[in-house]
C-alpha cells in the first residue's frame, strides 16, 4: 500500500470517493491510486497534492526513478538533496522546466513505445516539484535564445506551451532564467550542456551531458573547470528582467 498517500489522505479528512469528486475521475480509479506502482496521470497527481497540502514526491517518492536510465538515478538524488542547482542548456529547455509534451517529444523517435515515451516523461515532470517545495533550491538556469525558437515537429501550439510555461517558471522566487540572445557569438556554452549542483553538506557535483549517456562530476579539479566556463556563459546572459522580456516575445511569437 502507498502508505504516506493514505496517511496524507487521513490527517486531510479526504477519501478516494471524496478526492475522485475534487479531481474529476471515477471513484475506483482514484481507490486504485493507494496500490503499490499505481500512479495518476500528471495533471491528476498535481491536483491530488494540491487537495492534501503536499509536494508530489511526497506522496509517490519513488515516481522520479521510474523508466530513469541506471546512470541517471544517482543524479536524481543529489538533485533532490542540492541547495542550489545551476544549469546552462544549449539545445533544450531544461527538463526541470520542460512541460509534459514537451519533455514527450524529446524522448519519441528513440525506439520507445507510447507507454514508455509517457513514462519517461512523467518520471521528468515529477522532478519539478523540487522548485516549488518548502525550502527547495535555488535553480539559476541559463539558456541559449536558438532552444527558445526551435521548431518542434511543426508543433506550434506545444513550444507556446512551452515557452509560456518557462515565463511561468522564471517568476518562482526559487528560480531565475537567463537568455543567453542569438546576436552572442561564440562563446564557451557551445561546448555543451550541464549542471552544478550544491549540496547541503557543503560537498558538490555536476552533471554534463553526452549523446550516449550522462557523466557525474566530483572531482575539484574538474568543478573548477565548469566553474570557470559557468561564469563565462552567465557573463554572456542577459539580466533576469531582460530575459523574462524576451521570454514573453518567444511565447508570442508561438502563437
Amino acid at each position: 500500500m502507498n502508505h504516506g498517500l493514505i496517511r496524507a489522505m487521513t490527517e486531510a479528512g479526504e477519501t478516494a470517493e471524496s478526492l475522485a469528486g475534487q479531481v474529476g475521475v471515477d471513484p475506483k480509479t482514484a481507490q486504485r491510486w493507494v496500490n503499490p506502482g499505481r500512479i495518476p496521470h500528471p495533471r491528476h497527481r498535481s491536483r491530488v497534492a494540491d487537495i492534501l497540502g503536499q509536494d508530489v514526491e511526497d506522496l509517490w517518492p519513488d515516481l522520479p526513478k521510474r523508466r530513469q536510465p541506471v546512470w541517471f538515478r544517482p543524479w536524481v538524488e543529489i538533485e533532490r538533496e542540492a541547495v542550489a542547482l545551476r544549469a546552462f542548456q544549449l539545445a533544450w529547455i531544461p527538463g526541470l522546466l520542460q512541460t509534459e509534451a514537451y519533455a514527450r517529444a524529446t524522448v519519441e523517435g528513440e525506439g520507445l513505445s507510447p507507454d514508455e515515451v509517457n513514462e519517461m516523461a512523467a518520471a521528468r515532470i515529477a522532478r519539478h516539484a523540487i522548485l516549488r517545495r518548502h525550502g527547495g533550491p535555488l535553480y539559476v538556469a541559463v539558456i541559449d535564445e536558438a532552444v527558445l525558437r526551435r521548431d518542434a515537429y511543426g508543433d506550434r501550439a506545444l513550444m507556446a506551451e512551452q515557452v509560456a510555461y518557462l515565463v511561468e517558471c522564471a517568476q518562482l522566487p526559487s528560480v531565475q532564467v537567463h537568455i543567453v540572445p542569438s546576436e552572442v557569438g561564440m562563446y564557451p556554452g557551445l561546448g555543451g550542456a550541464f549542471t552544478i549542483a550544491e549540496l547541503p553538506d557543503g560537498a558538490r557535483a555536476a552533471y554534463v551531458d553526452s549523446q550516449a549517456a550522462a557523466q557525474i562530476i566530483d572531482q575539484p579539479s574538474e568543478l573548477v573547470t565548469l566553474d570557470r566556463r559557468w561564469e563565462r556563459i552567465r557573463g554572456e546572459a542577459l539580466p533576469r528582467g531582460r530575459s523574462l522580456d524576451l521570454l514573453r516575445e518567444a511565447a508570442r511569437a508561438w502563437t
